[in-house]
């Protein structure tokens, strides 16, 4: 009895010791970042006053009432760049992913280029993808297009690849042993099948995508990122309020939808 008493005083001085360590190493960590940028912690305690200037001059008023049409304009615009670029990478990632899974690459080389490849994409922060587009592209939505479409085909090469291969080998096999070709384990066995997990994928990127399209506009100069930017810029803070509210409400929206879709499908 005494022994097994002993053991889970053990195991459980064991689970303090290992939370203590993370919280000593955190702690540490924080401290070590705070010398190294000379943060004070103190000032998190006014931190107040910013939240209070906040409310104060970003609520939306009545002025800011009047540039409903123009957010309204550019928040579409922004949403169809969003979609328009998540559904492109799709088509793209999707062939990349079928020749680069292990389960159907014509050979290992190819699968391991394109993993490389989908790496270095997603790698590259969306802001990064923005600057570099936007020396050759100019301010456009063409550069905002561009920097989603990178991001987006790394992210779902890597995601419908990992998918595919999820489907099993076995599967593919028996597939074969029926006699059916190359194209028909892919087109008749493989993508029914997995069709809910890729349109899964889709939906979470265009949400993503919808987000990331605010703060690339306000590189790019375009959507309603720029009208944001142009907003606060010349401190019509009501209106710049009235821009964060609506992008809320279309991301809340574009969740809501895919959360749905999402429940049909399956």
């Amino acid at each position: 009895m005494s022994s097994d008493v002993q053991e889970i005083n053990s195991f459980f001085s064991k689970k303090r010791f290992r939370l203590t360590l993370i919280i000593v190493i955190l702690g540490i960590a924080y401290v070590g970042a705070s010398i190294g940028l000379g943060f004070q912690t103190h000032s998190l305690l006014n931190v107040q006053d910013g939240i209070v200037w906040l409310i104060q001059n970003f609520i939306p008023n009545e002025a800011s009432k009047g540039y409903w049409g123009e957010i309204l304009q550019q928040l579409f615009r922004t949403f169809l760049v969003a979609v328009a670029a998540t559904t492109c990478a799709a088509v793209v990632s999707l062939f990349l992913a079928i020749i680069g899974a292990k389960t159907l690459t014509p050979a290992i080389t190819i699968s391991w280029v394109i993993r490389a490849f989908s790496s270095l994409l997603r790698n590259i922060p969306i802001v990064a993808w923005a600057m570099i587009l936007l020396f050759s592209f100019k301010q456009n939505d063409l550069t905002g297009f561009l920097a989603l479409f990178f991001m987006t085909l790394g992210f779902l090469t890597r995601a419908f690849m990992e998918t595919i291969e999820d489907f099993g080998t076995g599967k593919i096999q028996a597939l074969q042993a029926t006699g059916a070709t190359y194209l028909q384990v892919i087109f008749q066995g493989l993508l029914p099948e997995i069709a809910v997990a890729l349109m899964s994928w889709i939906l979470y990127m265009i949400e993503n995508n919808v987000r990331d399209a605010t703060l690339v506009g306000l590189l790019t100069g375009t959507g309603i990122g720029f009208i944001f930017n142009l907003y606060f810029k010349s401190l019509r803070y009501g209106a710049a309020g009235l821009v964060v509210l609506s992008v809320i409400i279309l991301v809340v929206s574009v969740e809501l939808i895919s959360n749905l879709i999402g429940r049909l499908l399956s």
